[in-house]
């Protein structure tokens, strides 16, 4: 049985939400960056962590790309051109959705406080904004590259929420209906429970 260490709040849901998805059975250890069973796994102490016997597998797309090619669904074959794009969406997602989210977090409660610069947070946003937009110009639907639903989704629509959450301008109609359409899916459902229960 797999292990995933992490919050259901933080990034660590991506990979719950795939294991939910895969029908995969999963122990889930709610455990926050720093804490000592992370530490034991992954010297950086950041979460997600999986464990798959032996194996210690960090960060959330190394993870997820793991698990999809492990169980052969929610990914394209290595190899082909559909993989070359879905891990061209999927870098991008990191860099262009991921990231900015990411720095607007830290500037707005994470840094102490003589190290956050206000003005960031708002050039994250705009920053995203933009990549949002062009995000929509390149979705095929129903989802990212057209009628198989990859990871890339599952990295995409985590962002989106976590986008939302944070007040984040998010100026694609398409995207926004997508993302509805997904949030509706069982597994991403499940997540929700899990948050209230935690």
């Amino acid at each position: 049985m797999y292990k995933i260490y992490g919050r259901i709040q933080s990034r660590a849901s991506r990979v719950i939400w795939l294991l939910e998805e895969l029908g995969q059975d999963y122990e889930w250890i709610d455990a926050g960056p720093h804490d000592p069973r992370v530490l034991d796994l992954n010297g950086t102490g950041k979460i997600p962590v999986l464990q798959d016997g032996d194996a210690v597998i960090s960060d959330s797309a190394a993870i997820m790309t793991y698990l999809a090619d492990k169980h052969g669904a929610f990914t394209f074959p290595a190899g082909t051109p559909e993989r070359a794009e879905q891990d061209s969406l999927l870098h991008a997602l990191l860099e262009e959705f991921d990231a900015p989210l990411w720095l607007a977090a830290r500037h707005m409660f994470i840094l102490p406080k003589d190290k956050r610069v206000p003005q960031v947070v708002e050039t994250a946003k705009w920053e995203f904004d933009r990549s949002f937009q062009r995000m929509g110009q390149r979705f095929k639907g129903p989802f990212l590259q057209g009628e198989q639903m990859t990871i890339a989704d599952i990295l995409c629509i985590h962002c989106m929420s976590w986008a939302k959450s944070a007040g984040f301008p998010m100026n694609s109609d398409s995207l926004k209906a997508y993302g509805k359409r997904v949030r509706e899916r069982p597994a991403y459902k499940k997540l929700g429970e899990m948050a209230k229960s935690a």
